[in-house]
């Protein structure tokens, strides 16, 4: 029964470690991929597969814009349509139509070259490196069940775990402060009993010498009777 019992604490503590941990890693990411980072770097769910293998499906790229780009460079741009939508591609060639710069851009794993030009000024900037599968929890945790699952639920699973963790240590510390009340008290009790037994024999003593006295009183009252009773006699 013990060894399950430090299995079952074993793995809870694992657990716990392990939910901890993921919501640090989502909520980080979470909030960088929305706030400003240094370097002006910037992160993207990549949704589709058109960049495997070198980008995964639902991986995240960090992006860091440059005043130049060359062929060859994998980009992320934003849809002139809708720039909430961005494509991560390679590009595959640059034109120019007087001053201003358009990128040809295609897919790792597609045959055939984007059928829109990406102008420059929609470029979010050059992928620098790329995490793997990342893209599943952070987009998950941008909707409404995600923050609720993934960061809401474990939150208060970590603070009602730390807050019985506070209050177990309340009542240890608290029992242990009655245990050295009672061993003052029992100390004391000790103390006091032997301060009684001192007590008690020295009124026995006492009493022991005041008897003896009586004793001797009625012996010498007794002999001078009979030294009377002889005088008369």
């Amino acid at each position: 029964m013990k060894k399950i019992l430090n299995i079952l604490k074993i793995v809870y503590k694992v657990g716990y470690w392990v939910i901890l941990l993921v919501l640090i890693l989502v909520a980080g990411l979470t909030a960088v991929s929305t706030l400003k980072i240094p370097g002006n770097y910037k992160l993207f769910v990549v949704q589709s597969g058109s960049m495997e293998p070198k980008i995964k499906r639902m991986g995240v790229v960090a992006v860091k814009p440059f005043s130049e780009y060359k062929e060859g460079d994998v980009i992320t741009a934003a849809d002139p349509g809708n720039p909430k939508v961005t494509v991560t591609h390679r590009i595959v060639e640059i034109e120019k139509e007087g001053e201003q710069i358009f990128y040809i851009t295609k897919g790792d794993a597609n045959q055939d070259p984007d059928t829109e030009k990406r102008p420059k000024e929609y470029v979010l900037g050059k992928v620098i490196f790329s995490l793997p599968f990342i893209g599943y929890p952070l987009s998950f945790a941008k909707t409404q069940t995600g923050l609720i699952v993934m960061i809401i639920i474990p939150a208060a699973i970590i603070i009602y775990s730390e807050l019985i963790s506070i209050k177990n240590e309340a009542l240890r510390l608290i029992k242990e402060r009655r245990k050295r009340k009672l061993s003052i008290v029992e100390k004391a009790e000790v103390a006091v009993g032997k301060e009684i037994m001192a007590v008690e024999n020295e009124v026995k003593e006492v009493e022991k010498e005041i008897l003896k006295a009586a004793v001797e009183k009625e012996e010498k009252i007794k002999k001078g009777k009979k030294k009377n009773a002889k005088k008369v006699s």
